[in-house]
């Protein structure tokens, strides 16, 4: 005597099949996807919803309800289906409106928006504001800087250079030379308090100068060594000086390509004079504003980073001291700076920022 509910017939096509199990096999399908079609595939291969149900260790209620919502949905009954989910409380307007302040004022006591700032102007929490930025991208406290080069030679400039880093003439050296000024020997207030487990390195906020020192260099743009003299001035005279300490270190028979900027120390009749008498110099000016194209600025910043910038030093000769023997350190493991942008990817980097940045868009 049979007790309890008729089960549904279910009779499962070979295309159904094939569908069920695909949705078995593939790594990327839901496991309540792939339970569901193995439930389906053993209910159709006669087997009770008892034993389907201890099979996949599942109730026996959840096999009959997907048993009865096969039969009548088929394979789409297996899907989840939608929820209504809690009602939506902030409106497109309201959206809108949000993202049209954040780009377009600034609140009266700040020069950016805040969350909590935007959500008293707006009526809105502060973590919808977070969300409604979030999804339109939009980070009202981080500001980023730039400056375009108005050099009318720019582009023959970027193509000179960019083409030596890329391509350097054979027998010839090319050397990226520029001066880091005013390098401050700066003495903390109060002794430094050592980092310890738990604390780090501390210092007083404020100093004591002691003078300054300019550094010139040379950055061998094949090997990575850098050539540098220190001097207390910053005249056309003691560039000359440091022109000499390259001739000095220059091996014979070689060309010669300074790449340097548009500073006027370096343009005086005393160096034409210089340069005149060497004619296997080769002066290569980068553009007006563009200082990131001489490699040696970035050997400036590893310098700042590493030895002066956290520093501590009682007279501009103990500045020095310091500056000469990281050049020495420097040099013993020295690796070129990889130059990898030609001059038309550069050219076409700098014409899409122009034209995101363009009031108009064309």
């Amino acid at each position: 005597m049979r007790t309890g509910r008729p089960k549904a017939e279910l009779v499962v096509s070979a295309e159904e099949r094939a569908t069920l199990e695909g949705w078995m096999r593939r790594r990327t399908s839901a496991q309540a996807l792939a339970l569901r079609a193995g439930i389906v595939l053993d209910c159709a291969g006669g087997l009770n919803n008892t034993v389907v149900a201890r099979r996949r260790r599942v109730s026996k209620q959840m096999v009959g309800k997907w048993r009865e919502r096969f039969v009548r949905h088929r394979v789409a009954g297996l899907l989840d289906e939608p929820r209504c989910g809690t009602p939506r409380k902030v409106e497109d307007g309201q959206v809108e409106s949000v993202v049209v302040r954040t780009l377009e004022s600034t609140p009266r006591d700040a020069t950016h928006w805040s969350t909590r700032s935007m959500a008293a102007a707006s009526g809105l929490s502060h973590m919808t504001i977070q969300r409604i930025w979030k999804a339109f991208g939009l980070e009202p406290h981080r500001s980023e800087t730039f400056k375009l080069s108005t050099d009318p030679q720019f582009v023959e400039k970027v193509r000179d250079i960019a083409g030596l880093y890329l391509d350097p003439p054979e027998r010839a050296l090319v050397l990226c030379v520029d001066e880091k000024t005013q390098i401050q020997a700066l003495d903390r207030s109060q002794p430094v308090l050592p980092m310890r487990p738990g604390q780090a390195e501390r210092r007083s906020h404020d100093y004591s100068r002691h003078g300054t020192t300019s550094l010139f260099a040379a950055l061998d743009a094949k090997t990575g060594k850098v050539l540098g003299d220190l001097h207390r001035r910053h005249r056309s005279a003691e560039f000359r000086k440091f022109l000499d300490s390259i001739d000095e270190a220059v091996p014979a028979g070689l060309d010669v390509h300074l790449i340097l900027d548009n500073y006027g120390t370096h343009k005086t009749a005393l160096i034409r004079k210089w340069l005149a008498k060497r004619p296997h110099y080769h002066l290569h000016f980068t553009p007006t504003g563009a200082s990131w194209i001489n490699l040696v600025e970035r050997f400036f910043a590893t310098l700042t980073e590493k030895q002066i910038r956290r520093g501590v030093h009682r007279s501009t000769r103990e500045l020095e001291k310091a500056i000469r023997h990281y050049l020495d350190a420097y040099n013993e493991t020295a690796k070129p700076f990889v130059w990898t942008k030609t001059a038309d990817q550069i050219l076409a980097s700098v014409a899409r920022f122009c034209q995101r940045t363009s009031v108009t868009g064309h």
